[in-house]
């Protein structure tokens, strides 16, 4: 059995769940207070399985691919923080377990803090992984060199692994299986990514938004995460943003870059756990 198939078959349901503003793509497990989850741009739901697994005996965990990724619905356009968070909006009040409490990595991040702020009704808490105000424009460069040179035809499975192994060369073998297994469908001549191009690319372009007031105005509790390593948000990013909101608790996890949950599934739990506890 390769390892999505092992990780997903274990509690996991997927489905598609039409909000009435847009049909997102879920993968769900577990039963309790409503947890999701949302990926960072490119990405989909299945990267967080491994955590729902853990988490999924205190809390119904639902990951979500996002408008434009996985298997969710992908509008033309649509694709600034508030067409997302509205998304998230939607989506709680559609499953009827709110107040939820949030985790999201870089985009999901940026999303649900945006949530936050918009719709604090519904919204208990939120994980933000790797994304904070005043990152430098030279890292959002890169970011969307990376993911405008992301679509491409691969002949197969193997083929992607190979590129997203030196893509995310700090993510294990596993973890990067996941990614192949579940972002990729199967076109003439071989794979290509699930994400939409456009959507992407009108994504990345709104990822350089002033984040400063969203965090000037969350009132629901926030666990700021980053990746020591982190080329997104380095150190004095994260500096500016302790400034901005003293009162918002960090967790820096070493070794780890960008990815943190994926890089390092163990220390992001507890973050999360000892969060949700405290």
């Amino acid at each position: 059995m390769n390892v999505v198939a092992g990780i997903l078959s274990r509690q996991i349901g997927s489905r598609r769940v039409d909000t009435d503003r847009i049909v997102l793509n879920v993968r769900e497990s577990g039963t309790g207070p409503l947890m999701l989850f949302f990926h960072g741009i490119t990405s989909n739901s299945a990267v967080f399985a491994p955590l729902m697994i853990r988490l999924s005996d205190r809390f119904t965990t639902v990951a979500v691919d996002q408008r434009g990724h996985g298997l969710s619905d992908k509008p033309e356009s649509g694709y600034e923080a508030n067409d997302y968070a509205d998304d998230i909006a939607s989506l709680i009040r559609t499953l009827g377990r709110g107040p939820a409490i949030l985790v999201g990595h870089s985009l999901g991040a940026r999303n649900s803090v945006t949530a936050a702020v918009r719709y604090p009704d519904l919204v208990r808490s939120v994980v933000a992984i790797d994304f904070t105000p005043y990152i430098e424009t030279e890292a959002l460069d890169a970011l969307e060199s990376r993911v405008n040179a992301g679509s491409k035809l691969f002949k197969d499975l193997e083929a992607v692994e190979e590129y997203l192994a030196g893509r995310y060369p700090n993510i294990p073998a596993g973890a990067i299986k996941i990614r192949a297994e579940s972002g990729y469908q199967r076109v003439e001549g071989g794979l290509r990514p699930l994400a939409s191009p456009a959507g992407m690319a009108q994504t990345a372009k709104g990822l350089r938004a002033d984040l400063t007031q969203t965090y000037r105005d969350v009132t629901r509790p926030v666990l700021i995460v980053r990746g020591e390593q982190s080329r997104l948000v380095s150190a004095a990013a994260l500096a500016k943003t302790s400034r901005l909101r003293p009162d918002l608790p960090v967790v820096v996890v070493p070794d780890a870059d960008h990815y943190v949950n994926e890089v390092s599934p163990e220390i992001t739990l507890k973050a999360i756990t000892n969060f949700i506890d405290a």
